[in-house]
């Protein structure tokens, strides 16, 4: 069975990383408040888990392995996610401990996070495999560390409250490095990914990138999550996904995001096969108008582009009675009538359905990259997929396809 976070003690984690800081056990059990034998058996537990040696045994004291390095740095970076989370709910409140984060158990972040994802005492003590008493007790004391509330009732369910959020956040993002550590420590060909992947990507770059990736790492985890920008993006400052990959934003979407772009993309004006305008030379911007348009969600850059097509001509706005965001959906709507959208020609390469009306757009370019947290580090998996991406993109432009 693959060793999961949950399966480990945070405190035993902490003494990794304290014993590493201070040279020896006994100063080490000194900064996590545990007996000098409590964190040897700690740490010995640890290593059977992992399989791993972490410290070499001395005379001058306790010196960190290879490994034993690796996961101590990515404790001091799950230590400051916690310590960050917990210092932006205090603000002047007094109430809490001090070094709250060197209290919280395990136990505890799995309670907080599962109410988090289930939005009920009860669908969290399934999911968690925790007891709705245990779940309660453990959630209490989440509250009580931190000193102000966390959870508020709200009909027949719970949510957590702006502070209960930003330490759940707080919470997955040091799960999340606790995971990158045991992907760093775990076998070449293994490892977890976890995408979101908004609609171009989807269209070509990502399934070639995951089926060559499978055929390099076999044995290694990929989980791709569809969905527009703007939950896309929450979910990736939570921890629960790795990276995004699709249309970049202008301006950046925050200080905590970082964006690469990958390539850029033009758009084609599409139409159902049948279409009127099908197989006709490229029509003028006001007889495009005349027809129906299936656009994307408000607040997406690709409704703004089509917007600006025509109001920089000065022509109309054509009507516009269908928002959607699927290309699975305006396939269909194609087919049966006399809409047109905007899409890229990797949207509808190879599609018999659809056809183009005329050339990719030039004033449509946008690039198409990855949106990361701005102080991600990628596990090895991680960075060998993001390689993939590049290496494939890059053997794309040499071949003048974009």
């Amino acid at each position: 069975m693959t060793l999961q976070p949950f399966d480990l003690n945070l405190r035993h984690l902490r003494a990794v990383a304290a014993i590493r800081r201070c040279g020896s056990i006994s100063r080490a059990a000194n900064e996590v408040s545990l007996s000098q034998p409590a964190v040897t058996q700690g740490i010995a537990k640890l290593e059977a888990q992992l399989g791993l040696r972490l410290f070499e045994r001395g005379p001058a004291g306790m010196t960190p392995t290879v490994e034993g390095d690796q996961l101590s740095e990515r404790i001091e970076a799950a230590a400051g996610a916690m310590i960050a989370a917990f210092e932006a709910i205090r603000g002047g409140s007094r109430g809490g401990f001090r070094g709250t984060e060197n209290l919280v158990t395990m136990s505890q972040v799995r309670a907080l996070l599962a109410l988090a994802a289930a939005g009920s005492f009860v669908d969290a003590a399934q999911a968690s495999k925790l007891s709705q008493p245990s779940l309660h007790r453990a959630v209490r004391d989440v509250e009580r560390l931190s000193g102000v509330p966390l959870v508020e009732r709200r009909g027949r369910g719970v949510r957590l409250t702006q502070a209960g959020q930003r330490v759940s956040r707080g919470f997955s993002l040091a799960i999340e490095e606790v995971q990158a550590a045991l992907d760093e420590l775990a076998p070449a060909d293994t490892g977890r990914i976890r995408i979101g992947a908004m609609p171009l990507a989807r269209a070509r770059l990502l399934p070639l990138a995951i089926a060559r990736f499978h055929k390099l790492r076999p044995a290694a985890r990929i989980e791709v999550e569809e969905g527009p920008h703007a939950e896309l993006i929450e979910r990736l400052r939570d921890g629960r996904l790795d990276f995004l990959i699709g249309a970049l934003r202008d301006p950046l979407p925050g200080p905590d995001v970082a964006q690469e772009s990958l390539f850029d993309d033009r758009l084609v004006i599409v139409a159902g096969r049948g279409h009127p305008l099908a197989g006709e030379k490229p029509p003028d911007l006001a007889r495009l108008s005349s027809f129906p348009w299936v656009v994307a969600r408000p607040g997406a850059p690709l409704l703004r582009v089509w917007r600006a097509l025509f109001e920089d001509a000065g022509v109309p706005v054509p009507d516009a009675p269908v928002t959607c965001g699927s290309v699975m959906m305006i396939r269909g709507l194609l087919a049966e009538s006399d809409f047109l959208t905007l899409l890229s020609p990797h949207q509808i390469g190879g599609q018999g359905d659809l056809v183009a009306i005329g050339d990719p757009i030039e004033k449509t370019r946008r690039p198409i990259g990855l949106t990361t947290r701005a102080d991600w580090r990628p596990a090895p998996a991680q960075l060998h997929f993001i390689d993939l991406l590049r290496e494939i993109t890059r053997a794309n432009r040499l071949r003048g396809i974009e």
